[in-house]
């Protein structure tokens, strides 16, 4: 963030100096204000593109954004047109005041930062990033993926060279599941089973008891003993890193809870995906997270303020000529916008007062920046001059 951003600031001093809760009244002002913008939603929805939008409207303010996926598809990649994105930032070239930058997610290579970043010393890290069963788990652990998408979002929100994280998470509903990963880091070197597995040179089983021995033997004869001791000895490597990776978790929470991250709702007029939408929304309301504004993308237009019976009527009355035709697609075009409105309509009420902002059925797939620009204009109007 720029250098002038206030740090996150903890007991007496966070009531006193803590700023207030974005709570825009328009998303404009949304994109204006929030430091970091979380896109949630599930498949199919718009959500990378909604991202991307967002990241580009900032830009077009003068602000500079970056663009940041947990998704491994290229969906990121193909919305701003370009051939790949890598794990560190990518200039994005364009006619805006401010910078627009883009991150793909490497689960692995972040990993191996955060390790050297909290080992004592070169040794240590060359141990744990050397490990087979390191190298085996570093990209696949179940839950691996939703820390190290905190730890890199930590990473941009806390770099000078930007003033805004805008975050694509993933098409489904473990999308805001690294709303928990910190918490379950924690628990999991506070566990007994790890520290056991940490224990010194001394020996593991030595440092357990009878029935702890017995699975030990257990595990080793399904996976191997040398498996298994590749993960003795990667457990055992992180001796002493354990506080480092408490204190960043710890951040993290902070992070998420603080009044300048804004969580973005992306939806499409359909029954599922609203139903989904409402998942979502209760998820973050679990978590005491306000929806800051909810995108309905994929919206058909009625072209007539007339009710759908009443063009239907119409079109029986013109029946045998083009008007007739013409009236039945306008009553089908109205059916349906009455439908998703329909649908919205307790979506909207429940993520109140949070803006929502719809965009319609475009005529292709947004896959450069020439659609990006053109969905910004249906959510923002004409860009900032």
């Amino acid at each position: 963030m720029s250098p002038d951003t206030p740090s996150v600031a903890t007991g007496d001093a966070a009531e006193a100096e803590a700023p207030t809760r974005i709570a825009p009244a328009t998303l404009e002002e949304l994109v204006e204000r929030a430091e970091i913008v979380i896109c949630c939603g599930s498949g199919g929805v718009g959500k990378t593109t909604s991202a991307a939008v967002l990241a580009l409207r900032a830009a077009q303010q003068g602000r500079r954004a970056v663009v940041v996926t947990i998704d491994p598809a290229r969906r990121l990649a193909d919305a701003l047109g370009l051939d790949g994105i890598g794990n560190t930032a990518t200039r994005i070239e364009g006619p805006w005041a401010g910078e627009l930058s883009a991150v793909m997610l490497d689960t692995k290579s972040t990993f191996d930062s955060v390790v050297a970043r909290y080992a004592g010393d070169d040794e240590q890290a060359e141990r744990i990033l050397s490990n087979r069963f390191y190298r085996n788990i570093s990209g696949a652990l179940s839950g691996t993926q939703e820390y190290m998408a905190m730890e890199k979002l930590y990473e941009l929100q806390a770099d000078d060279a930007f003033d805004v994280v805008v975050v694509d998470t993933p098409p489904s509903r473990h999308a805001l599941d690294f709303l928990d990963a910190p918490r379950n880091l924690t628990r999991f070197l506070d566990h007994r089973l790890y520290r056991v597995l940490t224990a010194p040179t001394r020996g593991v089983m030595k440092a357990v008891n009878a029935a702890a021995v017995s699975f030990v033997r257990s595990v080793s004869k399904i996976v191997g003993a040398e498996v298994f001791d590749d993960a003795i000895a990667f457990f055992q490597a992180f001796e002493g890193m354990e506080e480092g990776f408490r204190e960043r978790a710890d951040a993290v929470l902070q992070l998420l809870d603080d009044p300048r991250t804004a969580f973005v709702l992306v939806a499409s007029p359909r029954r599922d995906t609203v139903a989904e939408a409402h998942y979502f929304a209760d998820r973050l309301g679990e978590a005491d997270i306000p929806v800051a504004a909810l995108i309905v993308n994929k919206v058909h237009p009625s072209f007539s303020d007339q009710l759908p019976e009443a063009l239907r009527e119409r079109s029986r009355t013109l029946a045998g000529g083009d008007l007739g035709g013409l009236y039945r697609n306008l009553a089908d075009f109205a059916l349906i916008a009455a439908r998703e409105d329909e649908h919205l309509d307790g979506l909207a009420e429940q993520v109140a007062p949070a803006p929502v902002v719809r965009v319609p059925y475009l005529r292709s797939d947004v896959h450069d920046l020439d659609g990006l620009t053109e969905i910004a204009d249906h959510l923002f109007g004409a860009p900032p001059s």
